[in-house]
């Protein structure tokens, strides 16, 4: 039974932002797990490189490029993956950026910007994928959420409004749709030596303050997202709706 209930053999999945960094991580994780994967990066050389290395790792991939921000690229790449793949059973809604800056010398540009991407862009996608699901009357929508969804730091002020938005637009798609058993729900991930992390990581204080604040005394790696991924994306989260998995080595949980 356990075998079977996390298996997505024969499921399509959406990955938006997989070129790289946990987005890539989590999508090859899902096709491990059985998915086929239509990636999605902005980024063409990004993109070919990560369909190429999954490709030779014997998974079912596909590439699409188009910005999350842009409704009609969305619209027409979403009709065009349903036409050559076959209809989306998983939504990864990944792509996202960061912007550090102090709150008040923020440009409006940047502010904008971040809550294009990390907001809108969620709703847009979504907006074009669910509507085959609630046709079809099954769905799984996945929303990168974050620990900033809860709490904020310094100079992340865009980053943390639009994680908080994310938090609750995953509450609020799942109310519309859960009646057309769909199940909408986020994943909230720590700090992880991925991207930025591995930056990060570099910095002796902040490394230090990381291992002291978190309460299992180290970073993530980023492959530690996959099983809250694939729990999400299967039939084993059926009545798992509207929530967020905080995957941050507890700290959250921690003063």
């Amino acid at each position: 039974m356990l075998n079977t209930v996390f298996d997505l053999t024969g499921r399509i999945a959406l990955v938006t932002g997989g070129g790289q960094g946990l987005g890539f991580t989590i999508a090859r994780g899902l096709g491990h797990a059985g998915a086929t994967l239509a990636l999605n990066d902005i980024n063409a050389e990004v993109l070919d490189r990560a369909v190429a290395q999954l490709a030779a790792e014997g998974l079912r991939v596909h590439g699409y490029i188009f910005d999350v921000t842009k409704a009609e690229q969305i619209e027409a790449q979403v009709a065009r993956i349903e036409e050559e793949v076959g209809p989306i059973h998983i939504l990864l809604n990944n792509a996202g950026i960061q912007r550090r800056v102090p709150l008040e010398t923020c440009e409006e540009s940047i502010w904008r910007e971040v809550l294009d991407v990390n907001v809108t862009g969620i709703f847009l996608v979504t907006r074009a994928v669910v509507r085959g699901m609630i046709e079809r009357r099954a769905g799984k929508i996945i929303n990168m959420c974050s620990l900033m969804s809860e709490v904020g730091r310094p100079t992340t002020g865009p980053y943390t409004a639009s994680k908080g938005a994310v938090k609750m637009l995953t509450k609020a798609m799942c109310v519309e749709w859960a009646k057309h058993n769909i199940q909408v729900n986020g994943i909230g991930p720590g700090y992880f030596l991925s991207g930025m992390g591995q930056k990060l990581a570099k910095d002796p204080a902040f490394n230090a303050w990381i291992c002291s604040r978190t309460p299992a005394a180290r970073w993530g790696e980023p492959v530690e997202l996959v099983g809250a991924a694939v729990f999400l994306a299967s039939r084993a989260s059926d009545f798992v709706n509207g929530q967020v998995i905080y995957v941050d080595g507890g700290m959250l949980a921690a003063l």
